[in-house]
């Protein structure tokens, strides 16, 4: 990451909504201007998660907690290899952070993504009016005339328009391990596990975490672009295909949706987490529906169906599953205590087990992370013989 910008003086910079309404602030980061759709999210650390997080993509992020960037930002928190984010709205930003693995502050990180911001805003009051109204779109801008910013914010397309997916996925396919290094290769085998099992992950806008979680538990990891067929990801002999998260509206993700019927034919055990969860559930016949604000923070209570027990979960969504049309061979696995929503399914004849919410969490709780033991145990891994030992 880029040092400080010397000299760099931090002019006025608003976020205005589809509604007219505006707040006016100071420059945080680039000074540029972009439009996206104005979300908020209440955990009160991990903002770096947050930022680097692609489910945020094509968004304007307003973080609730009023204090951003105190502990600065480093090369470890990162869920992908940019800001993600359109825009970043916050109470307040610390110029001044203090931790020993701080490498700068946040405005210094916006700055050289090139992504704009602003501070000294009432983060509560649109936090409220996003509440009560609904998620909007909204621009960033160092205009000073409101109806000039208004007249690009409405010529613009509107986030439920556009894949926004594409714009995120690995436009190549990648090995996890050659990116953390081989020798991270050495971690043992799950004790249930005869051999390390390869999972193919659909790269819908996947967090890494998720694949230090499946490497930690000594997957071998491909990772594919989103618009891969099913034919590609079978060429890699996949034990599991794990659907990653990632943004926007999944109806307009028909190809992904066909690749996910195919594999659903061959019987491979597939885990579809958020945005997986809903390209899964939209093959098993249910439709999807846009929430009024979404649920975006670390303290989402579900419950699983089947144990009674709640836990405690991250999210980062805009839409949710309808379970109307679902096949009578599919079960509701989980379910939202805040509202009722489906946050999980199972299937009773075929392995496929999907979430709603974040299981690798950052930002957010650990709870949910025995999600990836229980997916790995449905893995067939002994049925694949000495041929597959031979495995690079």
């Amino acid at each position: 990451m880029q040092g400080a910008i010397v000299n760099d003086i931090r002019g006025s910079m608003s976020l205005v909504l589809e509604d007219g309404s505006s707040y006016e602030g100071v420059r945080l980061g680039a000074e540029a201007e972009s439009v996206g759709e104005v979300v908020f999210n209440t955990s009160m650390t991990g903002y770096q998660e947050m930022l680097t997080d692609p489910s945020y993509g094509g968004q304007i992020l307003v973080p609730t907690y009023p204090l951003i960037g105190n502990y600065g930002v480093n090369l470890e928190d990162a869920e992908s290899k940019r800001i993600q984010v359109s825009g970043f709205v916050v109470r307040q930003d610390c110029d001044e952070p203090s931790h020993p693995s701080s490498t700068g502050t946040v405005h210094d990180y916006l700055q050289a993504n090139g992504v704009p911001g602003v501070a000294g805003v009432d983060t509560r009051a649109i936090a409220r009016k996003l509440r009560l109204r609904g998620v909007m779109m909204g621009i960033v801008t160092p205009r000073e005339d409101r109806a000039s910013a208004l007249g690009v914010l409405r010529a613009s397309p509107r986030y439920g328009e556009v894949d926004v997916v594409g714009e995120v996925s690995t436009p190549q396919t990648y090995e996890w391990g050659d990116v953390v290094g081989h020798s991270a290769r050495n971690t043992e085998n799950p004790s249930h596990l005869p051999r390390r099992p390869r999972i193919v992950v659909t790269d819908y806008g996947v967090k890494f975490n998720i694949l230090r979680c499946l490497y930690r538990r000594g997957c071998d990891i491909v990772v594919i672009p989103s618009d891969a067929s099913a034919d590609h990801v079978l060429s890699y002999d996949p034990d599991g295909v794990v659907l990653s998260p990632g943004p926007g509206d999944p109806r307009l993700l028909d190809a992904a949706t066909r690749t996910t019927e195919e594999l659903l034919g061959t019987g491979r055990p597939l885990m579809g987490i958020c945005l997986g969860h809903q390209i899964i559930a939209r093959v098993l016949g249910a439709s999807i529906f846009k929430l009024k604000f979404g649920h975006r923070g670390g303290n989402q209570p579900v419950r699983d169906t089947e144990t009674g027990k709640v836990y405690v979960t991250a999210q980062n969504h805009g839409y949710a599953v309808d379970p109307a049309g679902l096949s009578p061979e599919v079960a509701v696995s989980h379910v939202n205590l805040n509202d009722g929503t489906v946050e999980g399914l199972s299937h009773k004849r075929l392995p496929v087990m999907t979430i709603q919410y974040h299981s690798e969490a950052s930002p957010g709780p650990h709870d949910s992370e025995y999600l990836f033991d229980r997916f790995l145990k449905t893995l067939d891994v002994d049925s694949f013989g000495a041929e597959t030992e031979a495995r690079p």
